[in-house]
């Protein structure tokens, strides 16, 4: 039998971890930034609140990109696409790195939004079709290292580099990353006859404008209304008009097309359809708890960025020593059977976090974050091989694309959701234990006198030593309130993975690949 000429001439291993470098740099900095802002404010003479835009610019970007990356690989070809991905991305971020000024930062990172938006989709296109089915658990678990791993060290990564170098050099190591993974693809990377180049033909511009306004406006939306207090302020009451309109007018305009710029009717497929709606979860699970956790040790633990971020990084260690353990059992068992597992795992570790005491210590953080994520490997892995299980090889770019942004769109909603239920939270809580505690109660009473005696130890004043006191209480009260708030919000993410797993029973299932095809040509 004559070679399949969409077999790859390299080992399919390499050529995953080739693709896998790329995504993994750019998933990397969708959060290496988070603990550098006020860094960047600071060097570039911006507010904090204007140094938000360093992350929003770059979300906007990549979300517009996202859902048509499947069609720009279409016109140009994946590999071209993939490699232009690239070379702009790594040249991008050396901009950012030279950038004297807030604006000009925030352009270069809309560029460097736009030109590693196509990175992730395509990756995973380009591991599917270069693996037979029967080992596609097993590139998935190298995919999932890339899209779970990289937000978990991203906090870790950017605190350490900012601490004790620049906050620049978050954006320069991008590009040995970028020259290597250029020349590894160009190498090793071979289009199969239904990724090559088609040509332009014609463009849907009136479908293409629609969900690019609609994303962008969506992702602003979410990226600000908890900092602009949601539907009190002007700009997110018109994005969310805008966003609603052009992605509603949108779908119906694409719905019909013959060649449309994203493949909604993809979501009609049963497996495919459902994967999205895991992985949106999956996505709000990951990056809503990645950021939150941080945030709750920085704030009221006193944890640095670099400390901070070291409590993420066993997690990032179990998920890749659990990734190839997810991968060899997707050809043994139902897909949704482990992404059930893995939910219910997933939302024990969100219950064991919910346990957080002002008395917790690093070890117990620790302990915790590896519990959150230690089913995240048997969610990821089987829900992208149950996702592509029924799809057509020509469809599997634009199945990608729209693949990856249920995730991104996910991490988006889980982000705005969690920090928007923790304030308010924090305000109930903290209404409730002022009703608890009025002055007259002997436990006030105790501790004022307890807080006013020890300052008074130190040479204070006993005026101002019972005026400090009431500081001093004021600010446990805070404490408290605020750590009930992120145990409230951990319960939340618990809940709606334990409702999940259940329902993933009813999911449809995959045929299992248990041995090679005896057909299927040797890769040399």
């Amino acid at each position: 039998m004559a070679p399949d000429k969409d077999i790859p001439t390299y080992n399919p291993m390499l050529i995953a971890v080739a693709v896998s470098l790329a995504a993994f740099m750019e998933v990397l900095d969708t959060t290496i930034t988070n603990v550098s802002l006020s860094h960047i404010a600071g060097s570039l003479a911006a507010t904090q609140d204007e140094s938000t835009w360093v992350l929003t610019s770059y979300l906007v970007a990549n979300g517009i990109i996202l859902p048509l990356s499947g069609w720009l690989a279409g016109v140009m070809g994946r590999k071209n696409f993939f490699m232009l991905c690239i070379a702009g991305f790594t040249a991008a971020s050396f901009a950012c790195g030279i950038a004297n000024s807030l604006p000009m930062l925030i352009g270069f990172r809309l560029l460097q939004g736009l030109a590693g938006g196509g990175l992730q989709p395509t990756q995973q296109a380009i591991i599917m079709d270069s693996f037979p089915p029967e080992k596609r658990g097993t590139a998935f678990g190298i995919t999932g290292i890339t899209m779970i791993v990289a937000p978990i060290l991203g906090p870790t990564l950017g605190g350490f580099i900012t601490d004790n170098f620049s906050w620049r050099w978050i954006f320069f190591m991008n590009i040995p990353v970028g020259i290597l993974a250029f020349f590894l693809v160009s190498r090793m990377v071979k289009d199969p006859d239904h990724a090559k180049a088609q040509g332009v033909g014609s463009i849907d511009y009136i479908g293409l404008g629609l969900i690019a306004v609609g994303l962008a406006a969506m992702q602003i939306v979410l990226d600000k209304g908890q900092e602009d207090d949601w539907f009190s302020s002007h700009l997110i009451v018109t994005c969310t008009i805008i966003s609603v309109i052009c992605l509603a007018a949108g779908i119906i305009w694409i719905w019909p097309q013959k060649n449309p710029v994203i493949d909604f009717k993809l979501l009609e497929i049963p497996s495919f359809g459902l994967a999205c709606v895991v992985i949106l979860a999956v996505g709000f699970a990951l990056y809503g708890c990645s950021t939150l956790l941080p945030l709750l040790l920085q704030s009221q633990f006193g944890y640095d960025a670099t400390l901070a971020g070291l409590v993420l990084s066993p997690g990032g260690l179990a998920v890749i020593f659990l990734m190839p353990i997810a991968g060899k059992l997707v050809n043994k068992i139902q897909a949704r059977y482990l992404i059930g597992f893995g939910m219910f795992v997933t939302s024990i570790g969100m219950w064991v976090t919910m346990h957080v005491t002002p008395q917790s210590s690093y070890g117990t953080f620790v302990i915790m974050r590896i519990l959150q994520v230690a089913g995240l490997p048997f969610l990821f892995v089987p829900c992208s091989t149950l996702a592509f299980s029924h799809i057509p090889k020509e469809k599997s770019s634009k199945a990608s694309a729209l693949y990856a942004l249920m995730r991104n769109l996910g991490g988006s909603f889980g982000i705005s959701i969690l920090l928007s239920y923790v304030t308010r939270h924090q305000q109930m809580h903290q209404t409730y234990l002022a009703g608890h505690l009025p002055p007259s109660s002997d436990a006030y009473r105790f501790n004022i006198a307890q807080y006013t005696h020890i300052m008074i130890s130190h040479g204070i004043t006993a005026a101002a030593a019972a005026k400090l006191a009431v500081g001093k209480m004021y600010q446990e009260l805070i404490k408290q309130s605020t750590i009930l708030a992120y145990t409230d919000t951990f319960q939340l993410v618990g809940i709606v993975l334990f409702i999940l797993a259940c329902c993933t029973l009813f999911m449809p299932g995959n045929k299992l690949h248990k041995k090679p095809d005896p057909d299927a040509a040797p890769v040399h």
